[in-house]
């Protein structure tokens, strides 16, 4: 009896770790934090080792690895080894995911500022 207590413990322990994980390797949570964002700015010009992109922060380098490790689950940057650095470059074909799901909402605007083109215009014909 005892045991059948602590099993549905362990198992709502694991799912909610498995939770976690999942969740972090959602792009939009990636590109949440305006440091990430930033990597991503950075690392899009060109390829730059964890070094080189920590010196363009504030934080730590482990704080820097943690955001590319994080960027990497995500699948928005890719690692290349080149000796024995390790050079970070953009993902494209993962940043088309959020383009993608941005074009819907760039549709609505452009069509509300039509709309709203269209209301201006004819209110100067009015004032006219």
């Amino acid at each position: 009896m005892r045991n059948q207590k602590v099993t549905p413990i362990f198992a709502t322990e694991w799912f909610l770790k498995l939770i976690l994980i999942t969740m972090r390797r959602d792009v939009f949570q990636a590109i949440a934090d305006p440091t990430r964002r930033a990597i991503i700015t950075l690392i899009a010009l060109q390829a730059m080792t964890p070094n080189a992109l920590a010196e363009h922060f504030d934080t730590s380098r482990q704080a820097v690895s943690k955001h590319l490790r994080i960027l990497t689950e995500c699948e928005l940057v890719k690692q290349e080894h080149q000796g024995r650095e390790i050079y970070y470059q953009l993902n494209a074909t993962k940043m088309k995911e959020i383009d993608k799901w941005l074009e819907q909402f760039r549709k609505i605007w452009e069509n509300r500022f039509n709309e709203l083109d269209n209301v201006l215009a004819n209110l100067k014909k009015k004032k006219k």
